[in-house]
């Protein structure tokens, strides 16, 4: 699955002092006095030439997720539940963020049941906004308040570049045998709008500049927390603005955070001056991705079929009919929701909820019988399951 390198150039590498600047660790991590940092390379007219067999690979990546969002698009609006949780997978230390579907659409609803999932929750804003296509330093920083909002110890940091040296790996308190240093913060603000330059850009292929952006924003850490999660949603807000998606995102973290040990030898390619892993990696999780994603779609397509079966047809028009095409668009739901966006009366709307989740079509999400969080029972096993068969085969495949 190798080809032909994509040269970039490569990162430097400095030795600084180092100094703790508060006590803490072991006597290796307080006698700890110089770091050699990375210092990624500026990005921003780089001449990101493809060999053939990775320019073929990107163009049926583009075409297989162009294909999913021009035919499937508007089935797709449920997977915004699944494509958040997929996207932050991954905490600043690459640590794996797990937590049941349910517990994130809970945490969405204001539920703190589970940690993850609230932090999972929190980027729903922070996603939504930069994957929507609006690039710009403002853009990240607003993301990255959002994201860092309901985090004691981080919300403070949320939307200011670090002020201080950060490090990925190794020991919590010095740079100690860390994975990877990177550059100083004095070096963050012009590498950053560096990239901005590079995202920007119109003239290159839009899935290998997303790849690339998201390892230069990896490469560069501008923030203490969050740094994955902003910058692969910045990489799917390139996509939504070279016009290769128009409305949904696809969920290629799913696959591949099941090959992280080759993500992030991706990574450490390039950060040694080839492109051409990491490229061909974003390409083939996408066109995972989006295929499993197409099977998704179908299976969506016709539930509101088997939903009017299984309620045996209500009257159209009816509160439980409107309900039932209100699922389309968004499976998790409570009664006050059903009040604002349908317009229902309580009584109504309880009546119908009642008919559905007895049908089978909803089923209850907390242990409280006030404000219940209902939720689609066969939208929410789809999506679980889309993320399951992405996994599965990225770990055939990739």
């Amino acid at each position: 699955m190798s080809s032909a390198p994509v040269p970039i150039p490569s990162a430097q590498s400095e030795t600084r002092p180092w100094r703790q600047e508060f006590r803490g660790g072991t006597i290796d991590d307080r006698k700890f006095a110089e770091v050699a940092v990375s210092i990624p390379a500026n990005i921003g007219t780089v001449d990101l030439q493809l060999p053939t067999d990775l320019s073929a690979l990107s163009e049926t990546a583009i075409r297989a997720i162009s294909r999913l969002d021009a035919d499937h698009g508007h089935t797709l609006i449920p997977l915004s539940y699944l494509l958040l949780r997929s996207e932050s997978i991954a905490s600043s230390k690459i640590e794996a963020e797990e937590a049941p579907i349910d517990d994130f659409v809970r945490a969405l609803h204001g539920v703190k049941s589970n940690s993850s999932a609230t932090a999972m929750a929190a980027a729903t804003g922070a996603l939504d906004l930069l994957s929507s296509g609006e690039i710009s330093s403002d853009s990240i920083a607003r993301a990255h308040r959002l994201l860092m909002a309901d985090d004691p110890t981080e919300a403070h940091l949320g939307g200011r570049y670090r002020p201080m040296q950060n490090w990925i790996g190794g020991s919590d308190h010095s740079p100690r045998g860390a994975l990877y240093v990177p550059p100083p913060p004095e070096y963050v603000p012009p590498l950053m709008n560096d990239l901005l330059a590079f995202s920007l850009r119109s003239d290159i292929p839009a899935l290998a500049q997303a790849a690339v952006a998201h390892s230069q924003f990896e490469a560069i850490h501008p923030f203490t927390d969050g740094n994955g999660r902003i910058g692969r949603a910045l990489a799917a807000g390139i996509l939504q603005a070279r016009a290769v998606t128009t409305g949904i995102t696809v969920p290629l973290a799913a696959a591949l955070v099941e090959v992280r040990d080759r993500y992030f030898r991706a990574l450490n390619s390039y950060h040694s001056g080839d492109a051409g892993p990491v490229i061909a990696l974003w390409c083939r999780s996408s066109i995972i991705a989006a295929e499993e994603a197409q099977l998704t779609a179908q299976r969506l397509s016709g539930l509101p079929d088997e939903w009017q079966e299984l309620t045996g047809r209500p009257r159209a028009k009816s509160s439980t009919a409107r309900i039932l095409t209100y699922l389309a668009s968004t499976p998790v739901f409570t009664i006050d929701d059903l009040e604002d966006s349908l317009g229902l009366s309580s009584t109504a709307a309880s009546r119908s909820v009642t008919v559905l989740a007895d049908a089978g079509v909803l089923r209850g999400m907390t242990s409280r019988k006030r404000n219940q969080i209902w939720g689609a029972s066969d939208i929410l096993a789809e999506l679980e399951d889309l993320n399951i068969r992405i996994g599965a085969r990225a770990r055939s495949e990739l």
